[in-house]
């Protein structure tokens, strides 16, 4: 058990000043004041909290936890994430992917990596596919992956408008989009199509087309990338409008003439009044940020960072936005849209996965799962093959 006395407690709403008590890795009490009995009672590991801020762990739904990249050829792969690349910056829940590479990256490595960070504690999940369509499966189907593997909760991430992508029509992506909605009716999951936005010409078109043409809702679909050009911006602020959701990256910044960051795109979504549980927030950690020519040449390539995410946090509330509403795109939000139940506040019966920040918002304490994994901003929980 694990008491953390008198933190000022955000779930993502601002709950003033609490005590709160987990045990194994659920939370089991929140009160303004808990006490123990004297004589006869288990040991509990105290934190005193009196200058530290708990937030909810952060979700990362878009995250190549196995390495992506190779635009450049083999020695262009990124390398693998180990465990405390996750929790110094705050992850304690992700959704692993694929990206460009469905070949030499594949669903059983992916897979298999999840499965190790599971194992050395943080809780993870998959998407299935790469950016191809048809794409990348485990079984002979998106929809057999969804049902039968526990890891994979919906299909991604799937390119569209990317000179990288395999140009699917209009009938391959409501198809896609349809196996993956009924994979997640068949097994209770969010059966979600997590489409990877690139910068070509029809930017969001194909997305409006889907949503035009078929019978799929707007929960079973999630554009991610929208703040890489003003093309994909503008047109992500109309679908936010008829009622779509959208991933934003945190990783891109503003480079070039057009891409904008995370936090600039998501406060012009709030002043026009729009949800923030419309919006997540991802990192694409791991992932090759490749820049190319207009000729389709590679000229930069650089890594995605899983800091970026709380970077960003610190950057909303820099802009002046609450940290309510700063922390919803990685807690509430990713939670309630990809149903993980227990996942992403600060409650009673929730998983105890959290944050402890210091007043100019750096990650003092991690808890995951009922374990410390970070403590005076230091890790004390490794990856199998990390140095410690």
């Amino acid at each position: 058990m694990i008491l953390i006395k008198n933190v000022e407690l955000f779930n993502p709403k601002s709950m003033g000043k609490k005590s709160i008590l987990t045990c194994f890795d659920k939370i089991s009490y929140i009160s303004k004041k808990i006490n123990f009995p004297s004589n006869n009672f288990p040991t509990v590991e105290i934190i005193d909290g009196d200058d530290l801020i708990a937030i909810p762990g952060l979700i990362d739904l878009h995250i190549h936890i196995n390495g992506a990249g190779g635009e450049g050829g083999f020695n262009n792969r990124t390398p693998e994430l180990n465990l405390t690349n996750l929790t110094l910056n705050g992850i304690t829940t992700c959704v692993g992917l694929l990206g460009t590479d469905g070949i030499t990256r594949n669903m059983g490595g992916l897979i298999a990596k999840a499965r190790a960070l599971e194992k050395e504690g943080i809780t993870t999940y998959c998407w299935t596919g790469c950016y191809s369509v048809p794409t990348r499966t485990l079984t002979d189907s998106v929809r057999g992956d969804i049902v039968l593997v526990d890891k994979i909760i919906g299909a991604g991430e799937i390119a569209v408008s990317d000179h990288r992508d395999s140009h699917p029509s209009e009938e391959d992506l409501i198809h896609l989009a349809c196996e993956t909605r009924i994979g997640g009716i068949i097994s209770g999951k969010c059966g979600v199509l997590h489409m990877h936005l690139g910068d070509g010409k029809k930017g969001m078109t194909p997305l409006f087309d889907l949503i035009d043409k078929s019978d799929i809702p707007f929960e079973n679909l999630l554009p991610t990338h929208l703040n890489r050009n003003s093309l994909v911006s503008k047109q992500a602020l109309e679908y936010l409008k008829i009622g779509g959701f959208i991933d934003i990256t945190t990783g891109i910044k503003n480079e070039g003439d057009t891409a904008q960051s995370a936090p600039e795109l998501y406060s012009k979504i709030l002043k026009e009044n729009i949800s923030p549980y419309h919006v997540t927030m991802s990192s694409d950690a791991g992932g090759s940020m490749p820049i190319f020519d207009d000729k389709g040449n590679l000229t930069k390539l650089t890594v995605g960072l899983p800091s970026t995410d709380m970077e960003s946090i610190r950057e909303c509330i820099k802009m002046g936005l609450s940290m309510e509403e700063s922390i919803i795109p990685f807690t509430s939000s990713p939670a309630k849209f990809l149903k993980f139940e227990h996942k992403g506040s600060l409650l009673e019966g929730y998983d105890a996965d959290l944050i402890l920040l210091d007043k100019k918002l750096n990650i003092h304490t991690l808890i995951s799962k009922g374990r410390i994994m970070v403590q005076n901003y230091k890790p004390v929980v490794y990856g199998t093959f990390e140095n410690s």
